[in-house]
């Protein structure tokens, strides 16, 4: 199975990931969480990766499609995946290949989420600043709130009421995705 978490920073795509993850048996995968550990290394990419996260901007198409390709090319993923901060933008959701059987948008407020992040801020990340998340805010709806409509036309998109409890939001993706 191969699944596409969309939704608006602190909207719970992690948790969800992990839970799926352990349900269905098939990794999850973060771009946010790859593209932090590149901004680690002190290499071109690591630095550009590092700048435009902490500024709040998005990794170009390009260098995204480049890296959730290289990761998605690894025998672990052949038999399918989670996937969470990908595609972000339509150029992206077009120009990925790969199969996707489904699409969850974990459709949360802008204010339920400030709230969620501004619970989460201890663990200091640069990119979390309140400036950064709400930069980060604007993108999804300016830039990905196309890509939902694109899944949507292709009739892969469910989405999903992300206010609900951890345990209810698990068992109605699951419930839609046919487990």
């Amino acid at each position: 199975m191969r699944i596409i978490l969309i939704g608006i920073q602190g909207a719970g795509k992690s948790t969800q990931g992990n839970l799926l993850s352990e349900k269905l048996g098939v990794p999850y995968l973060s771009t946010g969480h790859i593209f932090r550990e590149l901004a680690k290394e002190k290499t071109p990419v690591g630095r550009y990766i590092k700048e435009v996260m902490n500024a709040g901007y998005l990794i170009s198409d390009e260098k995204t499609l480049e890296i959730v390709s290289e990761y998605l090319s690894r025998h672990e993923y052949d038999n399918g995946y989670i996937i969470d901060g990908f595609p972000r933008t339509l150029g992206q959701a077009k120009d990925f290949k790969a199969e996707i059987d489904s699409v969850i948008y974990l459709n949360v407020s802008d204010r339920e989420a400030l709230w969620r992040l501004s619970l989460r801020n201890d663990s200091g990340r640069e990119d979390e600043t309140l400036a950064a998340i709400r930069k980060r805010i604007d993108l999804f709806h300016r830039f990905t709130e196309p890509v939902l409509e694109y899944y949507r036309k292709r009739s892969i998109l469910i989405e999903i009421d992300g206010e609900k409890s951890i345990e209810d939001i698990s068992r109605e993706i699951l419930k839609k995705v046919g487990r």
